[in-house]
């Protein structure tokens, strides 16, 4: 009777591992470990490292939040000797240091020593609100420029998973970055840039309905499509850790490679606005009615279509638009495909069989 309850019990709710400890375990456990390197780095030397781009601070964390009063109350805090909160920086493959914590903190500094703004609401020396540095009196100046800020370097032989592990715990800001912002933080280089490039597009940001990417979305889309177009044979679920380790694998892809890709999307992201328009990456009824959002399962499968095509047919553009879009719909109401893009879109098999599928219909497709 118990046995019989626990297998009922497991079918009915079963109990899924987590992804993260299941992805740890698979890292041999000499890979395990976490190698940083630890410095007290004076004000005057991480400014100098912003200034010279030796110490950068990622594109996604450039947003600045804090308040002028929050900004003062820092630069108070340097002056009567309190404690800072540690700062931690990645190492790229070139000795390059990417903040993945304590950007607000550091741009702080930069703002007001770039003389970008005044010091108010300060409690311990209100004599000087309203200076700024130029209008500060040297010995403070000085003062400030040889505090030191603990700086933590997780070094560059780090396992990139064990890397992406330290980025999530150290992610407790008021604001929680996603899944891509995490990425593009960890996997900073030529893959990134080229999916910032991309993301930026107005033509891309049109197709998928994007208005502002503030969140990265855009760039993720971009990045399944590189994924699937160059490394589909490796897919195991779940999807997020397949583009983790196709940013980990390409991120500092080599220039000619990275301009082909990036000519091979736009090429791509032209043929289905041409051919689909408004209806590219949607779900919608054989008379054209009933568009529903954006579909990102679909988006795999339109884009991976239109890319791998040989169809004469489609490169020549020889086909109606709106008889097109219908043949398409057609496919929608095909039930294996439908649940392909509906449902547990990220499982191998619902993966293979939504670009199998679309793929051929595209390849097969005739006047």
């Amino acid at each position: 009777m118990i046995d019989n309850q626990r297998e009922l019990a497991d079918r009915l709710f079963p109990q899924i591992a987590d992804e993260e400890e299941v992805e740890l375990k698979n890292i041999p456990p000499e890979q395990r470990r976490l190698h940083t390197e630890t410095a007290d780095l004076t004000v005057s030397s991480l400014h100098s490292y912003l200034a010279n781009g030796k110490l950068d601070i990622p594109e996604f964390q450039r947003g600045y939040v804090w308040t002028r009063t929050q900004a003062s109350r820092l630069i108070e805090s340097l002056i009567i000797q309190c404690p800072i909160p540690v700062v931690y920086f990645s190492q790229s493959p070139d000795n390059k240091l990417i903040v993945i914590d304590g950007n607000q903190r550091l741009l702080s500094i930069k703002l007001f020593l770039n003389d970008a703004f005044e010091l108010q609401g300060l409690t311990t020396y209100p004599e000087l609100n309203g200076l700024s540095w130029s209008t500060l009196d040297p010995r403070f100046r000085d003062h400030i420029n040889n505090r030191t800020i603990r700086c933590i370097t997780i070094l560059r032989e780090t396992h990139p998973q064990i890397k992406f592990d330290v980025f999530e715990r150290l992610n407790t800001g008021s604001v929680k970055l996603n899944a891509q912002e995490l990425r593009h933080g960890i996997n900073h280089g030529a893959l990134m840039e080229s999916l910032d490039r991309l993301s930026k597009n107005d033509f891309w940001k049109r197709a998928a309905g994007i208005r502002k990417d503030t969140r990265m979305k855009g760039a993720e889309l971009i990045l399944r499509f590189y994924a699937f177009r160059h490394n589909r044979g490796q897919y195991q679920k779940p999807l997020a850790s397949f583009l983790d380790q196709f940013s980990s694998q390409h991120k500092n892809i080599d220039e000619y490679t990275i301009i082909l890709w990036e000519n091979e999307f736009k090429k791509t992201i032209s043929f289905i606005d041409q051919f689909l328009g408004k209806f590219a990456f949607r779900l919608f009824e054989p008379d054209l009615s009933g568009l529903t959002g954006f579909n990102s399962a679909l988006f795999d499968a339109e884009m991976i279509g239109f890319a791998e095509t040989q169809n004469p047919v489609i490169i020549n553009a020889a086909v109606d638009p709106n008889e097109f879009r219908i043949k398409v719909a057609n496919l929608l109401k095909n039930e294996k495909f439908y649940n392909s893009i509906r449902q547990a879109t990220s499982d191998e098999v619902s993966v293979r069989t939504r670009l199998d599928m679309f793929k051929s219909f595209i390849n097969n497709y005739a006047l």
